[in-house]
This record gives C-alpha cells, sequence and structure tokens, in this order.
C-alpha cells in the first residue's frame, strides 16, 4: 500500500486510521510488528468503507478485536488491520419484546457481556467470563469454556462481506464446529443472542466461580494469547488410556517451563504458552514447534493449533 492510497482510506472513515502502527500493543500476547494501517471503526458503516476500500485496491486486511487468539509476526501486517471496539460496542435488550433476546455489538468484550446478562438474571453468557476477547471474535471462532460456546445462544449474526455488503445470517445456517464457525473472510458486526430465565443470584455465584477457577488454573493475567493447541477428537470407543487434553498431555512429557527466548510453556497450565517478558513472535514459535513434535513422538498426535498466526 503506498502513502496515497492509504490518506484515501483515512477521508473515507469517521474512525481513527493510524499508520505503520505497531501491532503488539493490540495483542494479548504483546507482541506484533507493525500494520500498514490500522482502522478502528466508529460505526459498521466504518467497517463498509473499510472493506471497500481494499476490495477495490487489492489490499489485504483481518479484524481484531482485543487481540486473543492471534500471534502477530514481528514483521507485522503488510495490511490494513480492522480494530473492533469502542463505537460497534452497544447492546439492545428486549428484541421483539422479548427480554432474553439481546443484540450485542462485535466489539463488546465478552467478559463484560458474561457480567451484564448475569445481572439480568439470563444465563446462556455467563459461563463465558473468563474468555478473553470481544464478542465478534467469540463468535467468529465459536468461543467456548465450561460446556458453553456461542453457537448454543446465537440466533443472528450481522457480517459485513468482503465487497462490503451487509448480510443477516440465521445462526442455524452457520456451520458451527469446535471453535470455528466457517464464516470465512467477512468481519462479525453484530450476534443476537437467546438466553434463559435465571436467578441473578445463582447466576452471579456461577460467575464468581468459573472467573475463580479460570484465574487459579491458567494464566489469566499473564501475556499470553489464551489456549494454544485445540483439544484432539476421538472417534467414540477409542479414547487413550493416557492424556487426552492437548495440556495434559504436554504436562505428562514435563514441558511446563520450557522456554526458548522470552516464550515459555506455562507453570500453571501446559496449553499456554506465556510471554515473560521480550518474547517475539519467532520464539513462541519456537516453543510451538519443539512441544508439537514431542507430543507426535511420545503419543503419536498432531496438535493442530488454535491460535491464529498472522503475517
Amino acid at each position: 500500500m503506498n502513502s496515497t492510497a492509504l490518506h484515501e482510506l483515512q477521508s473515507r472513515v469517521s474512525g481513527e486510521v493510524l499508520f505503520e502502527e505497531p501491532l503488539a500493543a493490540y495483542t494479548t500476547y504483546r507482541i506484533g510488528g507493525p500494520a500498514a494501517a490500522l482502522v478502528t471503526p466508529a460505526s459498521t458503516e466504518d467497517v463498509v468503507r473499510t472493506l471497500e476500500f481494499a476490495a477495490e485496491s487489492g489490499t489485504r486486511w483481518l479484524a481484531l478485536g482485543l487481540g486473543s487468539n492471534v500471534l502477530v509476526s514481528d514483521a507485522g501486517f503488510d495490511g490494513i488491520v480492522i480494530r473492533l471496539g469502542k463505537g460497534l460496542d452497544d447492546v439492545t435488550r428486549g428484541v421483539g419484546g422479548d427480554e432474553t433476546v439481546w443484540t450485542v455489538g462485535a466489539g463488546m468484550p465478552t467478559p463484560m457481556l458474561a457480567r451484564r446478562t448475569a445481572k439480568a438474571g439470563l444465563a446462556g453468557v455467563h459461563r463465558l467470563i473468563g474468555v478473553p476477547g470481544t464478542v465478534g471474535g467469540g463468535v467468529f471462532m465459536n468461543a467456548g469454556a465450561h460446556g458453553q460456546d456461542f453457537s448454543q445462544v446465537v440466533r443472528s449474526v450481522e457480517l459485513v462481506e468482503a465487497d462490503g455488503s451487509v448480510k443477516q445470517v440465521d445462526g442455524g445456517d452457520i456451520a458451527w464446529q469446535y471453535r470455528s464457525s466457517g464464516l470465512g473472510a467477512r468481519v462479525v458486526v453484530g450476534a443476537t443472542v437467546a438466553l434463559s430465565p435465571a436467578d441473578p443470584k445463582d447466576l452471579e455465584r456461577d460467575v464468581r466461580t468459573y472467573l475463580d477457577r479460570r484465574k487459579s488454573g491458567t494464566p489469566f493475567n499473564e501475556r499470553c494469547c489464551g489456549s494454544v493447541f485445540r483439544n484432539p477428537t476421538w472417534p467414540e470407543g477409542e479414547e487413550p488410556e493416557g492424556p487426552r487434553t492437548a495440556g495434559r498431555m504436554i504436562d505428562a512429557l514435563g514441558l511446563k517451563g520450557y522456554r526458548v527466548g522470552g516464550a515459555e510453556v506455562s507453570r500453571k497450565h501446559a496449553n499456554y504458552i506465556v510471554n515473560t517478558g521480550g518474547a517475539t513472535a519467532r520464539d513462541v514459535l519456537s516453543v510451538i514447534e519443539h512441544v508439537r513434535g514431542r507430543v507426535q513422538e511420545e503419543f503419536g498426535v498432531e496438535l493442530q493449533l488454535e491460535v491464529e498466526t498472522i503475517d
């Protein structure tokens, strides 16, 4: 992208546009080189105009929420990063006169939605209190925890297609899978969720329990991306006798504390790789390569990444 084209993009949107902006400040890993342009849309229309510009100019783009579940290259991203947050975090309660149905902007943090719905006496999102990231990112990757994921509550999703067109997609038409929505090259800008009435006191207690569990069992407040590897799936009746999850396999190999540069397998939960300070994306990838190799060698399982690598 040349500077003239970039400044044309700036003239099209009302939100902020920054050039050659380091992405480390926008990811939970605190890792990542610069983006050619970083757009913070103030509205859905800004997302539309940004994608129209990208389509016209043949520019790469990606959507980013709070920056969890991603590992950005040390070289950065030679394209447009659309950072969804303020401006796309509105909530509409009682959609269609039904108090259990809410429409939520993609920029709202998932933990905030979990707290607000629990306080309102609505179950269905409260178990996601410890899931980092925004609602948009959570829907796109079908984030989940404690037996709950977004596919169970999403009634419809508002999307902006790669050409800038806006569409509503029914939740039943989405190809939900474990940690995937199959939505492809689209930007989620909002979702309508259908929840269930429950006692607010019970929900508040559950929220505290799930959050305490998350804090005690994971490096909750350290620089990390969340879980690095997907848990393996097993055909019915073929489950192994030994460890079944990615974290337990890594732990069984004594890899907690394995380190390259500033990247280390968490000593609290083995399916997390933390940035202990000054880690590069290359450091993290080196740890990933070592862990995958050891698990393949010992258990015959090829671990698949849950974190998305961006370069």
